[in-house]
């Protein structure tokens, strides 16, 4: 099993903390990993991306021009990265902001309403959590109990009472997925 994966959006969505999490997931499952941040100097509104690999093998570069998935969380991300994912791949996304939907017909997409759910909810900060469950509903890479630990390990101890937060979150997103296309 080898997953590359490039998650991308704004700063200030989570977007390299979800990368985090999840290449803490994989070690904490014994896989090999790769996480390889890009983020400008704005941090917070700038543009920031990550790209992220879970092996069950050595990985031989973390440097990839393809993705088997692409999580994208605003239209920039999308213009940018659609083409750069694999026939036959995954482009998740949340349809917020979004003015030109992905067209790719070689690719099997998704959709998660992650900031609408997280207004609903009145959690801002669940937003990333809840694209992230909706990626492990399609891609189920990581088992949730190693989600877990890897919040454990990527999260400040002082943020530890927000795990079960972080679950629930993950459990949404599991739930509202939508499929757009699929080959």
């Amino acid at each position: 099993m080898k997953e590359e994966i490039i998650i991308a959006g704004f700063g200030g969505q989570g977007v390299l903390s979800m990368g985090k999490i999840l290449a803490y997931s994989g070690v904490m499952q014994n896989q090999e990993v790769t996480w390889m941040p890009s983020y400008g100097p704005e941090m917070r509104g700038g543009t920031a991306n990550v790209i992220v690999i879970l092996s069950d093998k050595r990985i031989s570069s973390p440097i990839v021009q393809e993705f088997d998935t692409a999580i994208i969380l605003n239209q920039q991300s999308l213009d940018k990265f659609e083409k750069h994912v694999k026939p036959g791949g995954v482009l998740l996304y949340d349809p917020n902001g979004i003015t030109r939907h992905p067209q790719r017909k070689d690719i099997n997409i998704y959709k998660v309403e992650a900031a609408e759910e997280a207004a609903r909810i009145n959690s801002a900060q669940s937003f990333n959590m809840i694209v992230f469950g909706a990626y492990l509903k399609i891609k189920p890479v990581v088992l949730i109990e190693n989600v877990v630990k890897g919040l454990k390990k990527s999260l400040p101890e002082r943020h530890h009472n927000l795990i079960p937060q972080n679950e629930e979150a993950i459990k949404r997103g599991m739930a509202i997925i939508q499929s757009v296309h699929t080959v």
